[in-house]
Formats: structure tokens, C-alpha cells, sequence
């Protein structure tokens, strides 16, 4: 099975906080990282070091997305909070859906989340490629 990661973070955070995030979501599902075809995120976070890491890490594209672009995705769990940050309800999951080319029936992780040693927050979704 491919599937697209869609990867929400604060501002700053380091490749390994991401990288844990990520395995995590992974074995929820029995996956490797060899399943994952493509990562996806918000606009916002074009310049984020840690993400950028991760893809070359990863070699894997990593694709960002408008708040709007994300915004206008139907998710299970939109979140207030991720709006006024943001400026849309989703980030992990839209992004994920957005990269998959798929719609919600296939996320199979909702939205992983994970606070680093660093204090650092991670979330991730995982949706099965169409």
C-alpha cells in the first residue's frame, strides 16, 4: 500500500521530534516508511528546517498546501485552535487527503499527535494514495 503524509508542527521543530511522530503513525497501521510516496503540509511551514529534513531524509517530494487549498477539505477532526493559527481547520489530515488524491474514507491515521523531549508538537496523518 502507498500512502501520503500530511504533517502538521510547531514553528522549530527539529527532525527527530518529526521523525518519531511520523514512525509512530506509521506502526499504528503496520506500515514502513517505504510506504509513504509523498509528505504534505501547510504553505506556512515551507521554510520549516526540521520538515525539509525529513523529506530529503525521507527522499520523498514534499508538497505544500494554501490554508485555503486545506481549508476547503472535509476532515473528521477540524480544529478552532488550528484556524486561528493557521487559517484553516486542518493541516495533517487536508494535507494528507490533498496528496493522496483522495477523500476522507481514506485516512487510515486521523491525526497522530506527539510533544517532543523538546517540547515541540507534531501531528500526522496518514491516507492511502488513490
Amino acid at each position: 500500500m502507498k500512502v501520503a503524509a500530511g504533517i502538521g508542527c510547531d514553528r522549530g521543530t527539529p527532525l527527530l521530534t518529526l521523525e518519531t511522530a511520523l514512525a509512530q503513525a506509521l506502526a499504528e497501521v503496520g506500515l514502513s516508511p517505504e510506504a509513504i510516496e509523498r509528505l504534505a503540509s501547510i504553505t506556512l511551514k515551507a521554510d520549516e528546517p526540521g520538515l525539509l529534513a525529513l523529506a530529503a531524509r525521507l527522499s520523498r517530494p514534499l508538497r505544500f498546501y494554501s490554508p485555503e487549498e486545506l481549508a476547503a477539505v472535509p476532515v473528521p477532526h477540524p480544529s478552532e485552535v488550528v484556524r486561528r493559527h493557521t487559517g484553516t481547520p486542518s493541516v495533517a489530515e487536508a494535507a494528507a487527503l490533498l496528496a493522496a488524491g483522495a477523500g476522507m474514507e481514506a485516512l487510515i491515521v486521523e491525526k497522530h499527535r506527539y510533544r517532543g523531549p523538546d517540547g515541540r508538537n507534531a501531528t500526522v496523518s496518514i491516507a492511502r494514495m488513490s
